[in-house]
């Protein structure tokens, strides 16, 4: 039985293609150092050319200083930062901008070469196509979430920043798709789940659900709220979401208020989803390794499990790490990275089970 086939892409090219799945990896995590260092903010302006060279003298550092400090988060947060600690927030949001711009130069120009080449087939040639918009929609939207802080705010807003977060993901992932297709990699070989291939998406649907809610959490700061575990400060269901009356557009726009419906209840479909995830995986899991797969796609789905397991443990403890009023940077990036990586597993197996053949 025949597992792997011959790539259709010449070397260079798969490569390049991995470097760029490399590059956004990192831009994520980039992300979200960025945000739990509250750096986000520190840049107040857009510029594509010029936003390359970072202040290079005193003036210039002074000047974006006294940009920062006409934003609603220097007035309600940092009304005590001086330049020494804005220099630090600063460096983290220019790299993650710096880091974005190097991303199109390394797609563009060995596109070019590549193209002239004819070493991209038609089909490649249309993800592409379709990796480009992504690229430019998240960027956009970036852009759209950082605007959302210089008003009112002194913080990004949580659902831009979840919607931000989510199209980098989607990204990543169709150009992960794309890499897996063009890499010489498993496409054939029995179906590990059969006809309970619909236990597969499911989790590939919940698991991509949690990674949008770990968004939501971060940009709601909805860890500060619970900080608990497993009951969620001394409950299982909090006593707030039993309340119908506080079931409210209001509660939810205004998540920052000091009311804790919002981010109790994000929360607590974080956790709940977090359960079922464990679960639904203890099942495909058991599923694959009881029938006649190939060995391959049992080690992808061991590795699964890993990661998965991984995931939930480090959810925990940075939650328990809010108890300091601080998520804990290290645990809270190793969380995001995991739960890339984990949905990333999910949609190579879908990928892989959905070309297998019957």
């Amino acid at each position: 039985m025949k597992l792997f086939v011959k790539s259709k892409s010449p070397f260079p090219v798969r490569i390049w293609l991995f470097v760029g799945l490399v590059m956004i990896f990192f831009q994520v995590i980039l992300g979200g150092i960025t945000r739990l260092t509250g750096s986000g903010l520190s840049i107040t302006k857009w510029d594509i050319v010029t936003g390359i060279i970072p202040p290079l003298s005193e003036d210039a550092w002074q000047e974006a200083y006294q940009l920062y400090q006409q934003t609603p988060q220097y007035e309600k947060v940092n009304k005590d930062m001086n330049l020494t600690a804005f220099k630090h927030i600063y460096f983290w949001e220019f790299i993650h901008r710096l880091w974005a711009r190097s991303m199109g130069f390394v797609f563009i120009f060995p596109l070019l070469y590549f193209l002239r080449k004819r070493w991209i087939h038609p089909r490649l040639k249309r993800d592409l196509w379709i990796v480009f918009f992504l690229a430019a929609i998240v960027a956009s939207f970036g852009w759209i979430m950082v605007a959302s802080g210089l008003v009112n705010r002194p913080w990004v807003n949580a659902y831009k920043l979840m919607l931000h977060l989510s199209l980098a993901i989607l990204l990543f992932e169709y150009l992960l798709v794309t890499f897996v297709k063009n890499s010489g990699v498993p496409v054939s070989g029995k179906i590990p789940f059969g006809k309970n291939g619909k236990w597969l998406l499911g989790l590939l649907i919940l698991v991509a659900f949690q990674v949008m809610l770990g968004g939501l959490m971060s940009g709601m700061k909805a860890g500060f709220s619970y900080p608990s575990f497993p009951k969620m400060n001394g409950e299982w269901i909090p006593n707030i979401l039993m309340n119908p009356a506080e079931w409210t557009l209001v509660n939810m726009k205004n998540y920052d208020s000091g009311n804790l419906f919002a981010t109790g209840l994000v929360q607590f479909v974080h956790r709940l989803t977090a359960y079922i995830i464990a679960i639904v995986g203890i099942i495909l899991i058991k599923k694959v390794f009881s029938s006649d797969a190939h060995p391959a796609y049992k080690r992808l789905v061991a590795v699964l499990g890993l990661l998965l397991s991984l995931q939930i443990t480090l959810g925990i403890f940075t939650l328990l790490g809010c108890r300091s009023g601080k998520v804990p940077l290290t645990l809270g990036v190793m969380h995001q990275a995991f739960g890339l990586l984990s949905l990333s597993c999910v949609v190579v197996i879908w990928f892989l089970n959905k070309k297998a053949d019957v």
